[in-house]
């Protein structure tokens, strides 16, 4: 219920981030959120979490998020500009990596001192900070683009059609779908299935996955101190051989210890992808096409992921969690090799200028 409706309209809501601008479409998103769960945490309080009350709470979530998640990935360009973009995301990257490890626990420690219906209640607070942000932040923001009367469809055209021309954003949005087919189901999936193959524990599994998020985390906060990479095409495609590497030694992982350092690896090369490729998607979109763009990003991201997680995880079952690990390692190593032979890319940073 949550994801089929935002990949459904995540087009279109990048379309309607640009039209009528981000911030405006963050702050109706952020206020319809803030009455869902308001809403929510009354009526869980009273009836209980009936399937139906979660199913539609499913239902607005992910048509929210398909409006939400192109706007607010294009904030960051708009408040600090192409020049300190790359700190700014790896910032963000950063802050998504903390609250990815602690949010799942504090989730847990909230349910059980104060139901669905406190969470709600914490959620809405939260979403009420957010509001009072964006509405603070108005006067540090660009100008928005003026509103356009041409039809939404075909402003979406037009955005996939800007994109899929461009000498840097599309081969960007190829890799970007690589290490979303081939990278992210290894943290997520096969490092548990792994886990099990091998009889080692579930405190096992949390650490080598806990090892991954500290490489991604020390390679964003090097950016966030340090700044990029100059090329940052080639630290892309760098960053998935690292983790090209990364993945297939922990497929012959002999111990706990070991497989926690090739994991760590894993994470370093994800760290280095992510904080160059964002930038370089981001600082070369055209300034009137942003939300369209990371829309684009994002759908990009999701589908592939989808797909994936399922032939891999069948590929898990009949040939093994090992030879899977392996599988990604190869084809994230012959993308980062075509990316690294790909002209544009090694020229990004004088095409970005």
């Amino acid at each position: 219920m949550i994801n089929i409706p935002r990949a459904c309209l995540l087009l279109v809501g990048g379309a309607v981030g640009d039209r009528f601008g981000a911030r405006r479409v963050m702050i109706t998103c952020d206020s319809v959120m803030l009455a869902t769960t308001v809403i929510l945490a009354v009526a869980t309080f009273g009836l209980g979490a009936p399937t139906w009350l979660l199913l539609c709470t499913g239902l607005i979530v992910g048509i929210v998020d398909a409006f939400y998640l192109p706007a607010s990935g294009s904030m960051p360009r708009r408040l600090v500009g192409k020049d300190n973009l790359p700190q700014a995301l790896a910032l963000q990257q950063t802050g998504n990596q903390v609250v990815t490890l602690a949010g799942g626990p504090i989730g847990g420690i909230l349910v059980a001192l104060a139901g669905l219906a406190g969470v709600a209640v914490v959620d809405a607070i939260t979403f009420a900070l957010v509001l009072c942000v964006l509405i603070a932040i108005r006067s540090a923001i660009s100008v928005d683009p003026p509103s356009s009367r041409q039809n939404i469809f075909k402003q979406v055209a037009e955005g996939i059609r800007v994109a899929m021309r461009h000498p840097v954003l599309r081969p960007s949005l190829i890799l970007t779908a690589a290490a979303a087919g081939f990278l992210l189901p290894v943290i997520a999936l096969l490092i548990p299935l792994f886990c099990r193959s091998q009889h080692w524990s579930v405190t096992s599994a949390g650490i080598i996955t806990g090892a991954q998020s500290g490489g991604v985390l020390l390679v964003a906060l090097s950016v966030v101190r340090f700044g990029r990479l100059r090329r940052q095409g080639i630290s892309a495609a760098g960053g998935l051989a690292v983790a090209s590497a990364g993945i297939g030694s922990l497929a012959l992982a002999p111990s706990v210890a070991c497989a926690a350092g090739f994991a760590c690896l894993a994470g370093a090369g994800l760290g280095l992808f992510t904080t160059h490729i964002g930038p370089l998607i981001l600082g070369t979109a055209p300034e009137e096409y942003l939300s369209r763009i990371q829309a684009l990003l994002v759908f990009v991201q999701s589908v592939t992921l989808l797909a994936m997680n399922n032939v891999l995880g069948n590929l898990a079952r009949f040939a093994g969690p090992a030879a899977a690990l392996v599988t990604c390692a190869l084809v994230l190593l012959v993308t980062a090799a075509i990316a690294l032979g790909s002209p544009s890319l090694r020229r990004v940073d004088s095409v970005a200028s």
